[in-house]
């Protein structure tokens, strides 16, 4: 960080400031945090020290009152606080109330990983969702992210958010990724189709085991719009069924949103294989992964796409 007392003195002498320096100075002490600071070090500073610190209190009292004006410093985000050094007055400077806010939120964002999601789940919360019609579902979103970060070794099912479309599925998969991340657990929330898309695309390549390798691992996993993707038997088994599997068999925590209900699901996963042919029991080995993993939830009510508040 740069010295901002040399910093501080180099503008008084560009300026022309010295015929008014001994007044500067005389205001600096006068500032109630200067003054109180020497009398509860007055056993540790002579006044041959306080005078020598002179420059280091103008330093204090004029960026302390930048920030208050909310001017520009030389070192944003960080106030100015008093300390001895060597038996002389000295700056440091210290992150601000809002720095650490922000440095906390932003550490919040980071365990959330987001793929091919809506912005709008970023900042997603349980207060702020419509309770209409949802009742059931926000109680259980709640219950499970204070059962799972009171104990996260012990295997927590999920949710399986059914409804129509505009509901409140996503946002509700992002609020509960929030309030887990509130409380230091990792999360991913991946939009199914999309990736789906992607793992036809990079086929071949040598990422694409790597990517169904690091979405099968992560802590609480969150698929979205499930039973939408692009259909083939290649998808499911090889790419959905991997990641499931894995999951069950370690109890991962995995949440799933679909317009459709499970019954509806399990239809949809029966997919031809290449020769035209239904796969009735590889979609109910799906289907039994998915059941095992999660509790299925109605959401209802308006679309809120349509009808935003």
């Amino acid at each position: 960080m740069k010295d901002v007392g040399e910093q501080l003195a180099e503008q008084l002498k560009k300026r022309n400031w010295t015929k008014n320096y001994q007044q500067l100075i005389r205001d600096a002490f006068g500032d109630k945090e200067v003054r109180a600071f020497i009398q509860n070090n007055q056993t540790e500073l002579t006044q041959e020290d306080i005078a020598k610190s002179a420059s280091k209190v103008y330093e204090f009292v004029s960026v302390k009152n930048k920030i208050k004006r909310g001017e520009e410093t030389l070192a944003p985000g960080y106030d100015p606080q008093l300390i001895l050094n060597n038996h002389l007055i000295d700056v440091t400077y210290v992150p601000s109330e809002a720095l650490m806010v922000q440095k906390k939120r932003q550490a919040v964002h980071n365990r959330v990983r987001s793929i091919n999601m809506p912005k709008n789940i970023r900042d997603a919360e349980l207060a702020d969702y419509d309770l209409e019609g949802r009742e059931l579902a926000a109680e259980a979103a709640g219950r499970f992210i204070e059962e799972y970060t009171s104990s996260p070794k012990k295997f927590h099912r999920a949710m399986y958010l059914q409804g129509s479309f505009g509901v409140g599925k996503t946002y509700l998969l992002g609020a509960i990724a929030n309030g887990l991340a509130e409380e230091g657990v990792a999360s991913t929330l991946l939009h199914f189709p999309s990736f789906a898309v992607e793992m036809k695309n990079s086929i071949g390549n040598n990422g694409t085991m790597k990517m169904v390798d690091e979405v099968k691992r992560t802590p609480v996993l969150m698929l979205d719009d499930i039973g939408a993707d692009q259909l083939s038997s290649w998808i499911r088994d090889d790419i959905l069924g991997v990641i499931l599997q894995y999951r069950m068999q370690e109890e991962l925590p995995t949440f799933f949103s679909s317009n459709l209900d499970m019954v509806q699901l399990e239809k949809q996963y029966l997919t031809t294989n290449n020769r035209g042919e239904a796969e009735p029991l590889k979609a109910k080995r799906i289907m039994e992964r998915i059941r095992f993993l999660a509790e299925e939830f109605r959401i209802v009510g308006r679309n809120r796409r349509q009808f935003k508040k």
